[in-house]
């Protein structure tokens, strides 16, 4: 890892919070400092400054100020900045709202989206929203970057119909013959429940593997996909610390990699560790909140991007920020202040009471149950379990382990009810399953010395596994566990397929990079 060029004493920095390192680098990296350095892109290298129409500085820490001119002779023609990066997510109500998301290396002017019924007929354009989002060198082999992120919301859709869309800006029109290419699609979510099917994973980053999963996901023609953090490994060592520096440019990678799903399936992302970056925000999520739009309706849409809901058939999903509540990595512990864990038990308990909602899926990033590298959280049991206990919640989907796991049914801290490959499990029952789904393209981790890969074919009726929980202390605990019924250390991710109906039913897979199932089980209620 690189030498900071600018940091605070390690001994400091492991008393620091989030917000206290957020302080103490704009301390040391003043504006006047920050903005006599040269940004890494081509358009500030030509002073072309801020775009027009942007908000300006919400996600940069900086005062608002006016689009700077572009000094003679310097120009930019907007019809040579193609946009790229696009990634949908569904606004707090899928069947009527989309948020597009894309991404443009220079400035230009007047950004938008066009989108219509049909390819060839995009009459209704949406201005972008524009939020610009500088980062200084945080690193002595890191330089300053600047980047350029839009946003356009679109509301009052027709439920369960495709919408085709084109982004474009002054010179760039996506409409125009030429830029045929550059149209995208995205569907709504139905007026009233039907079957369909999602997919998830954890701790993607930026790799071959990475991409390998990308494809076979939209191979499942998922309506959309759940994201559980650690998002792109900008920041490659997640601490919490500010020895954590971080590489602005690994986002645009990123989302250029993904974007082949992201334009048409809605990429529904939350908080991990990684994704803490202190420069932009005292929590550490400015970065997020200018890359990504996502539904607003959490305890504090602004300022916890990764915490949200939303409903789609007969399915209520909810995403949380676990980082508020780690033992393991505490930086960002107690932001919320336990606004968060109050908001989840109302929504929970609101998604419970819908007439039409028979499942709910909660996803997050640091593991309420897993035996691999990083064991469990004892804050996430501690805070949220009773909850999804009380709220009879169907699944839980972590990352943050690089592995494949998943218990059987867990109920008061035990195995309710066993769930061998194949089988099927009542929650009203048998409690809840919890899967870690971290297997996504990271370096991959292991489990406990002794302890085999038991999936598909290989799945033993009892096998006691030596691991650890991560106490209120901030020590690692010893726990045998009897509750982990699969593990796989390849790349994988969750393909969850939702029968509604008569008789509603979740169908939950891990299909491994190859495409071979390693483990599958169902979900019903009540039966």
């Amino acid at each position: 890892m690189d030498t900071p060029n600018v940091g605070i004493p390690e001994p400091l920095a492991r008393r620091l919070s989030m917000a206290e390192q957020h302080a103490y680098l704009r301390g040391k990296l003043s504006r006047r400092k920050v903005l006599a350095g040269s940004f890494a892109t081509a358009g500030t290298a030509g002073g072309l400054g801020l775009l027009a129409g942007s908000s300006g500085s919400a996600y940069a820490g900086r005062p608002a100020r006016p689009p700077a001119a572009p000094p003679a002779p310097v120009r930019v023609d907007g019809g040579h900045v193609a946009p790229f990066g696009r990634h949908l997510a569904f606004g707090a109500e899928p069947s009527t709202q989309m948020r597009i998301s894309w991404q443009v290396p220079f400035a230009v002017g007047n950004p938008y989206v066009r989108v219509g019924l049909r390819p060839w007929e995009l009459g209704r354009k949406i201005p972008a929203e524009v939020r610009d989002l500088r980062t200084p060198s945080l690193s002595k082999k890191l330089p300053a970057v600047e980047q350029y992120y839009l946003h356009a919301a679109l509301d009052r859709l027709t439920p369960g119909t495709t919408y085709y869309y084109g982004v474009g800006h002054d010179g760039f029109d996506p409409a125009a013959p030429s830029r045929a290419g550059t149209i995208g699609t995205f569907r709504t979510a139905p007026a009233r429940p039907e079957g369909f099917v999602f997919t998830a994973f954890g701790d993607q980053g930026v790799s071959y593997h990475a991409l390998a999963n990308d494809q076979l996901i939209l191979g499942q023609n998922p309506s959309f996909h759940l994201h559980a953090g650690d998002i792109c490994y900008a920041d490659t060592t997640g601490h919490g610390k500010d020895t954590d520096t971080y590489d602005a440019r690994v986002w645009d990678a990123f989302l250029a990699q993904t974007e082949s799903v992201a334009k048409s399936v809605p990429w529904m992302v939350t908080t991990g560790n990684h994704d803490m970056e202190a420069w932009y925000s005292p929590n550490g999520y400015g970065g997020q909140s200018a890359r990504w739009s996502l539904p607003d309706n959490g305890f504090d849409p602004e300022g916890a991007p990764g915490v949200y809901s939303f409903r789609y058939g007969n399915v209520g999903v909810v995403a949380l920020d676990a980082n508020d509540v780690s033992y393991e990595i505490p930086a960002n512990k107690g932001y919320s202040d336990g606004k968060q864990t109050a908001w989840l038990d109302r929504r929970l308990g609101e998604l419970r009471a819908h007439a039409d909602v028979d499942f709910v899926v909660v996803f997050f990033h640091h593991c309420a149950y897993s035996t691999a590298t990083h064991g469990s959280d004892g804050g996430v049991r501690d805070a949220w379990l009773p909850l999804f206990a009380k709220h009879q919640v169907d699944l839980v989907v972590n990352g943050h382990n690089h592995v494949y796991e998943r218990t059987d049914a867990i109920k008061g801290g035990e195995v309710g009810r066993p769930v061998p490959v194949g089988a099927s499990t009542d929650p009203t029952r048998d409690g809840i399953v919890y899967v870690t789904a971290g297997g996504a393209g990271k370096d991959l981790y292991s489990f406990p010395a002794g302890v085999r890969d038991s999936y598909e074919g290989r799945v033993r009726d009892r096998e006691s596994v030596r691991t650890f929980h991560w106490t209120k202390r901030r020590l690692p605990d010893p726990d045998t566990v009897e509750w982990s019924r699969v593990r796989y250390t390849g790349f994988s991710f969750l393909a969850v397929e939702v029968t509604a109906g008569a008789r509603p039913r979740l169908t939950v897979s891990a299909l491994a990079e190859s495409g071979e199932r390693v483990d599958h089980f169902e979900i019903e209620r009540g039966r």
